[in-house]
Order: C-alpha cells, then structure tokens, then sequence
C-alpha cells in the first residue's frame, strides 16, 4: 500500500511526464528515476504504517464486539435491550474497520 501525501503526488506527476518526454527523446536522466523511487519508498513506508494501524483499529473493534457478546449474553432482562443496541454499534464498528482494511489492501 503507498500513500502520497498531496505535494508528493504532484512532484511525482511532474516527474513521470518529465521522464515521459525524455524516454521519448531516448534520453533519461537517472536523477528523475531516483527521485521517483524515493518518493515512492517513502509512501510505501507511511502505508505500511497506516495498514499496520489499520490492522490494529480491526482487532480491537473485534475484540470490543466480543466483549458486547458476552455482556449481552449475560445481561440481567432489564438491561438486554441496552447490550443488543452495544452489540450492534460494535458489530458496525467491526463492520467499518473491516472495510477500511479491505480498501487499504486492494490499493
């Protein structure tokens, strides 16, 4: 996973139609596929940084809807209706986290 940050995107962009016309000119200065590789070595880092987040963030909405199970499970009858509606914030939690991960891994 890469994540550019804005002013990394658009350096990178200037930088791929500068190598562009210089492949087509049969001429590629070196310094540009540093500098591309550079940027893209440090997004690759700030996203495996933020997956690694993201991993964490899922563990624990699952282990907050493991906790809500329990607590629904043995809840008093006064107080089932407020534990299902804990339990289904955290299965939405979990259902968000998961999402958030899938889209992280697919790019």
């Amino acid at each position: 996973m890469h994540s550019y940050t804005k002013a990394e995107s658009r350096e990178r962009g200037k930088l791929f139609r500068k190598g562009f016309r210089q492949a087509l000119a049969d001429c590629v200065d070196p310094d540009v596929r540093r500098r591309i590789e550079r940027i893209d070595q440090a997004a690759a880092e700030r996203g495996a940084l933020e997956l690694a987040a993201l991993h964490k963030v899922q563990a624990d909405a699952r282990q907050d809807l493991a906790a809500a199970k329990a607590v629904e499970r043995t809840a008093p009858r006064a107080d089932r209706a407020a534990a299902r509606e804990a339990r289904k914030a955290a299965e939405q939690r979990v259902k968000l986290a998961e999402r958030a991960v899938h889209k992280a891994e697919q790019s």
